[in-house]
């Protein structure tokens, strides 16, 4: 796909060749080999050593998520130390922002950002981790408008998950929220809707070609009740949304989270599913399944890290 989102990178440089996402579920690793090949990895990680959230520590145990983050990484790394972090939704915050207009220098863009995110943030900005990119625009585009893609996470959050990566012997390159490192993975033509889930977190990102539309998180209540009506609505949504911009009914739903497609319609509910059908909508996963997969990663899981690779 033509996405290639590069947030929280420390200094310039090239996309590593190598990536991790740190999720509830475990560690996923990958690096490419050439062109054609990448190799994958997973380590598990027991309920609830992840976290993910913005308002308090996410990691119950990092010693053993350095140890999940070794164990993947190790086994696919070979020589290689830059890598890129994906990190789970409910640890950052993503907004789409127009601007009439933004200084090409970062050194004066950052502020105006900033000073815009101070009303929307639900956290303290001013010593928060920020960073932008101006996208292309096609659709809505009003008055020569900027659409800009900001992220925003509270430095001890974005600390907390550096720290693992560095003490497990790696060096986090650039950091991405799951579900943008996830969109690389999607077809390359046309346009896409796609739902998302890590944790707690449902995300909704429709894009066509290299135009970001809509990205919309939703924080699902704990546990599994309720969790139909709020997908089902989250899909109403997104369906509605699809055909007021583009004008034509969306025909796939991809899909990314725990247990797959499979899983995601098992939540919906027969009827629920029955519906979409009738709708012409079919539900598959975003990626299916990662080649050269050197350990067996659970079904759905593996997007985010080769998204972060293909970009």
């Amino acid at each position: 796909m033509a996405f290639s989102f590069n947030f929280f990178v420390p200094r310039a440089s090239q996309r590593p060749q190598l990536a991790c996402e740190i999720t509830p579920e475990g560690v996923i690793a990958g690096r490419h080999v050439d062109a054609e090949r990448s190799v994958t990895a997973f380590a598990p990680l027991p309920a609830e050593v992840v976290r993910p959230g913005i308002a308090e520590a996410n990691l119950a145990d990092a010693q053993r998520v350095t140890q999940a983050i070794r164990k993947a990484v190790d086994e696919v790394a070979g020589r290689e130390k830059p890598l890129t972090l994906v990190i789970p939704d409910a640890a950052v915050r993503v907004l789409l922002m127009d601007f009439e207009t933004l200084p090409s220098k970062l050194s004066e863009a950052l502020p105006i950002v900033r000073f815009r995110l101070k009303k929307l943030a639900p956290f303290e900005v001013d010593d928060a981790a920020v960073s932008y990119q101006v996208l292309p625009r096609v659709h809505g585009a009003a008055n020569g408008q900027l659409r800009v893609l900001v992220t925003v996470m509270p430095s001890a959050i974005r600390a907390e998950y550096e720290a693992v990566v560095r003490a497990a012997g790696y060096e986090p390159g650039v950091v991405l929220p799951a579900t943008l490192a996830a969109v690389a993975a999607a077809p390359a033509q046309g346009a896409s809707l796609i739902l998302t889930r890590n944790g707690h977190t449902l995300t909704t990102v429709i894009t066509d070609g290299d135009e970001l539309l809509l990205h919309r998180s939703l924080d699902l209540p704990p546990g599994d009740e309720g969790h139909a009506d709020e997908l089902a609505r989250a899909v109403s949504v997104s369906l509605a949304y699809f055909e007021d911009t583009l004008h034509y009914k969306p025909t796939v739903l991809h899909y990314a989270g725990p247990g797959g497609a499979q899983e995601f319609r098992r939540a919906l509910g027969p009827h629920l599913s029955e519906v979409l059908e009738e709708y012409g909508l079919q539900i598959e996963d975003l990626l299916r399944g990662p080649h050269g997969a050197l350990t067996a990663i659970p079904s759905g899981l593996a997007a985010g890290v080769m998204g972060a690779l293909a970009n």
